[in-house]
């Protein structure tokens, strides 16, 4: 009869080719040094703050990342960032850290703001403006936002065609920005839309296993997807009539949020829009927006 030593029996059942320990997830520590490196290249790339309470949810969330990089170690996977030159790695890293939480007409007074005030508005000056309708949405997560947007100005403005509207959606993660770009959407991701506009503007494609509905075409062609870093340079000719950056200057230190305010003000036309998070604000007279409800903000 063999006896097993106490000593040796864990590692034994975790390097035995019989053991179980190849089944589970592979698991690290992440230091204070290496969570410092981690949140210097977060901010360094697109502003983002990871102060020191966030080290658990890091290590969480990047744990998926090391795992899915069959890498042992936060060690190996910063020398993995530093030397992968196509940088898809950071932009994945930057992704699982943000929380991309999002729904179509979320947080609907906005959207009827936009519906009753915001476009009629608008359309009263379509001769001044030379129909010219442009909005942004910044941040735009999977494309809720986005196609939410859209649907209220097809169904607000008369004669859309007539008009020239151009909705500009942007994310730094080309992840999202595929399935944003797919259009394609569970039922119970479209529930919060009215039935009536859900047999409008999507189609079924698949009843099973999951039934799937993809944005038709009377308004995808008004949505325009495109990867941005709001750190970075930004691209766009011209200024915006409303921009839609919600939930987005949570993840910024005040430096970066005012930097982010003072970018949009200078791309924001005189008179137009902005609507931001509900926990964030522009209500500083240095920002240049003037108040008009919770979560929405005038440029004079």
């Amino acid at each position: 009869m063999s006896t097993v030593n106490p000593k040796t029996a864990g590692s034994e059942t975790r390097r035995g080719p019989g053991g179980l320990a190849h089944l589970l997830p592979r698991t690290a520590d992440l230091t204070r040094r290496q969570f410092a490196q981690i949140s210097a290249l977060a901010r360094s790339v697109c502003g983002l703050n990871l102060h020191s309470r966030k080290r658990e949810l890091v290590k969480a969330r990047l744990h998926k990342r090391l795992r899915q990089l069959q890498l042992d170690s936060f060690d190996e996977y910063l020398d993995y960032l530093r030397s992968d030159a196509s940088a898809d790695e950071l932009v994945a890293m930057l992704d699982a850290l943000v929380t991309n939480v999002t729904s179509f007409f979320r947080h609907v007074e906005q959207f009827e703001y936009l519906v009753g005030v915001v476009l009629p508005r608008k359309i009263a000056g379509a001769a001044e403006s030379g129909r010219r309708l442009r909005i942004w949405s910044a941040g735009c997560s999977t494309g809720e936002e986005a196609y939410s947007i859209a649907i209220a100005v097809a169904e607000t403005v008369p004669h859309i065609g007539a008009w020239d509207v151009a909705i500009l959606a942007t994310a730094l993660s080309t992840g999202v920005l595929r399935r944003a770009s797919d259009g394609v959407y569970t039922a119970e991701r479209l529930r919060p839309i009215p039935l009536h506009l859900r047999g409008k503007y999507f189609t079924r494609v698949q009843a099973r296993p999951k039934e799937l509905y993809r944005v038709r075409e009377n308004i995808r062609p008004l949505v325009h997807f495109r990867r941005l870093n709001l750190m970075g340079l930004w691209p766009m000719r011209g200024t915006f009539d409303v921009i839609f950056c919600r939930n987005v200057m949570i993840y910024f230190d005040k430096a970066t949020q005012d930097r982010l305010i003072e970018r949009l003000r200078e791309v924001l036309a005189p008179g137009g829009t902005v609507f931001v998070g509900h926990s964030e604000s522009l209500t500083n007279p240095d920002r240049g927006f003037r108040y008009v409800r919770p979560a929405i903000y005038e440029k004079p």
